[in-house]
């Protein structure tokens, strides 16, 4: 079973048009990349790249990617009959993820055929094998992004439910607990500190 490589980091070496040569580990990668990528990377930096590895006969081939956002669309044109790597680049490099996806979204067939290789015929098939999965993945991607991490909840809190029970608001009893902490130990000297902080004038 030969290993993916999924994720690339490392110098960027050399760039010839869409083409990246990525030095990772004293070993120099060819990558191909959409344009929009091209135009944001500048040789001799490092670079990390979220990469889509292909095997054919002719060869193994690495495309990379800014984003996971923008992979993904890549995978799911290339899941569509006549649409394969060189047509998935030039949507992705001429058009870009979003306006891909929202070509597809709003059944605008037109737009995909702005990008080279895509006729009128490939644009419908796109839409139309894609257009539920496309406003899926749309989806996720808005509750990813808007998704915030959870408040880990510490022993201490009930120093600020203390404060809270007392009357205080809860941003200012958070900050005075911090406070509290900070100088005291035991909890119930941590009350009477926070309290202190909370009445000074």
């Amino acid at each position: 079973m030969i290993g993916m490589i999924g994720r690339l980091r490392g110098e960027l070496v050399e760039l010839e048009g869409a083409t990246a040569l990525v030095e990772a580990g004293g070993v120099g990668y060819e990558v191909s990349v959409p344009d929009l990528v091209a135009v944001n990377l500048v040789v001799g930096t490092e670079v990390t790249l979220l990469t889509r590895q292909i095997f054919r006969e002719d060869g193994v081939s690495l495309y990379g990617f800014l984003n996971a956002f923008q992979r993904r669309v890549f995978d799911l044109l290339l899941s569509v009959k006549g649409c394969g790597p060189k047509v998935g680049l030039a949507l992705l490099g001429q058009i870009g993820e979003d306006g891909v996806a929202s070509a597809i979204a709003s059944q605008d067939a037109r737009a995909l055929t702005r990008a080279s290789g895509v006729g009128v015929r490939l644009a419908e098939r796109i839409i139309l094998e894609l257009k539920d999965k496309i406003q899926e993945e749309t989806f996720n991607r808005r509750v990813l992004a808007n998704a915030t991490p959870a408040k880990k909840v510490r022993p201490a809190d009930e120093l600020v439910e203390s404060l809270l029970g007392l009357g205080f608001k809860r941003l200012e009893a958070e900050s005075a607990a911090e406070i509290a902490r900070e100088t005291e130990s035991d909890v119930e000297e941590q009350l009477k500190h926070a309290v202190r902080v909370l009445t000074k004038k």
